[in-house]
């Protein structure tokens, strides 16, 4: 790395500022938004829905038959090749039982007033 410019340092500096920020970018919006339903009295966690979203499946009761990550090469070679819609498998997601929520560990047995 010789003959580096300022421009260079400069360019790598901004990137490695966007790059925290982006890592950064969902706690800090967790803590403003825990911050705000407390200011208005709701609970923090659920924002008085009294459900949150499945951790697994995001709240949409379904996951992918083989895993987020998993692929198989060969079938997915065969599959482009052999027709131009690609259907993805999905099954129930087994933590929230294909509901795709939990009721609110925070707020849910409090009785509402």
């Amino acid at each position: 790395m010789e003959n580096i410019t300022a421009s260079e340092i400069a360019g790598f500096g901004v990137g490695t500022l966007l790059l925290c920020a982006t890592i950064a970018a969902p706690k800090v919006d967790a803590f403003i938004s825990a911050s705000q339903r407390s200011s208005l009295g709701m609970c923090k966690r659920c924002g008085d829905l009294r459900m949150i979203a499945c951790s697994r499946c995001r709240g949409t009761g379904l996951i992918k038959a083989n895993g987020p990550f998993s692929f198989n090469l060969i079938d997915d070679l065969y599959k482009s090749f052999a027709s131009a819609e690609l259907k993805v498998k999905s099954i129930g997601c087994t933590k929230c039982q294909a509901r795709g929520h939990f009721s609110c560990p925070d707020c849910s047995n409090i009785p509402k007033v």
